[in-house]
């Protein structure tokens, strides 16, 4: 039996014990599927990731992103918290590590810039893999079903509540205040029957609802429920909150500009996280997504494997 080394760091956060935990395998090679599935389930957070030898020598990472039950395409805050962790280091794979980074995922290639402070690595932002897909209508009394919310807590005067994705789909709604925010609650039968419908497949429906400041229109406060997938709230969703960035900016009358937003997450369970999206847009159409934040170590050891 032998060990493998893991990192965990907390993510878009500059507090330790804030923000979105992630455990990451900067070596992850004679680890099985069955493995890196089996040490996902033990962590139990809401994705770890395993560095793997690129496929192309032209990048720098293959990365494998797996939740406590799955393997993803795709996800914000491992991306990051991953990149930052190999920042530390000034070699990957025989490869000096430079500024930016390119991973190889299953939802395409992900660009990683390093963000540094007098040269030590203090966070990053990745670019979306895939452009921004809107998808169809969930009608509001789903979303007040799955979040065990009145009638009236879900907005739609600005939108309905729809699938949107840059790499992962994603139920957005936004809600009337913070109050109807702070009390939702998941409900596990109502996300069955919702993913059977509505969802990407029979076992998945994700529920990202979010408000807006009154003051700041692009400063959001929001919250993340994947109870199908053992996620019973994430702290932070960078993959959430770059397809709702995206689809706000798309919203938006302006046809050109670059749209910024900060999104607060985390804070009822403790863990607040903010995390920093910028949506270009063109000609009415939004061209690209960056998703942004800072990081901090919180602790390195081996797994049995």
């Amino acid at each position: 039996m032998g060990k493998a080394a893991f990192v965990t760091v907390d993510v878009f956060t500059q507090e330790r014990f804030s923000g979105n935990p992630l455990a990451v395998f900067p070596d992850a090679r004679g680890i099985s599927d069955d493995a890196m599935q089996k040490i996902a389930a033990e962590f139990g957070y809401s994705e770890i990731t395993f560095v793997l030898p690129p496929q192309d020598p032209a990048h720098d990472a293959r990365v494998r992103i797996f939740t406590p039950t799955a393997e993803i395409p795709f996800a914000g805050h491992p991306n990051v918290g991953t990149a930052f962790v190999l920042g530390q280091e000034s070699h990957l794979f025989g490869r000096a590590i430079g500024d930016v980074l390119r991973f190889e995922e299953k939802a395409g290639l992900v660009e990683v810039v390093l963000e540094r402070e007098e040269a030590a690595v203090v966070g990053a932002t990745i670019r979306a893999p895939q452009p921004l897909t809107v998808g169809e209508m969930v009608p509001p009394e789903i979303i007040l079903s799955c979040a065990s919310l009145p009638d009236g807590a879900v907005r739609v005067d600005s939108h309905p509540p729809r699938v949107v994705s840059v790499g992962l789909p994603f139920v957005v709604a936004e809600l009337s205040d913070l109050a109807s925010l702070a009390r939702a609650r998941p409900n596990l039968a109502a996300f069955g029957d919702a993913a059977k419908s509505h969802g990407p497949s029979p076992h998945d429906f994700s529920l990202f609802l979010y408000v807006r400041d009154s003051a700041d229109p692009w400063h959001l406060r929001a919250r993340m429920f994947a109870p199908l997938d053992n996620v019973l709230e994430d702290p932070a969703t960078g993959s959430a909150s770059g397809a709702l960035s995206a689809f706000l900016a798309d919203l938006d009358s302006a046809p050109d500009g670059a749209f910024h937003l900060t999104i607060e997450q985390g804070v009822e369970m403790g863990r607040r996280s903010l995390i920093a999206v910028t949506v270009d847009k063109l000609a009415g159409a939004v061209q690209e997504v960056r998703i942004g934040g800072r990081c901090v170590s919180v602790m390195e050891g081996h797994i049995s494997v």
